[in-house]
């Protein structure tokens, strides 16, 4: 069931969670910002163990499943990391580099599951 499609998301979902946990440690360390940052750490690193699942998925259906909670997460994440900038913990070049990077892993996410709920079982 694991596509080329697949295959990136898993990489760049990944990359992305690795850059979360940078980021969680330079707002604990630096900022001292506890609470946001562990909200934006949950989220932001639940996209790729989600996406590990749906790659190991049992059916179609729980394909889609898994890659819908990948996609809600990143949309989550994106709200966090909106937050963090807003309130001054992010600088606006923080924000705009890692926020990109969310929003190409919310369009993938995104082909995947229309291509995954448009193909025949």
């Amino acid at each position: 069931m694991m596509t080329s499609k697949d295959n990136l998301i898993a990489e760049k979902s990944m990359a992305f969670a690795v850059r979360i946990v940078n980021l969680y440690k330079h707002l604990v360390e630096t900022k001292r910002e506890y609470v946001l940052s562990k909200q934006v750490l949950r989220a932001g690193t639940s996209i790729g163990a989600n996406v590990r699942e749906a790659n190991s998925a049992q059916s179609k259906p729980d394909f889609i499943a898994k890659m819908s909670i990948a996609l809600k997460e990143c949309d989550e994440t994106g709200y966090w990391l909106e937050l963090l900038v807003k309130t001054e913990f992010l600088s606006e070049d923080e924000y705009n580099a890692i926020e990109a990077d969310c929003r190409e892993i919310f369009a993938v996410l995104t082909a995947i599951l229309k291509s995954a709920r448009s193909s025949p079982s």
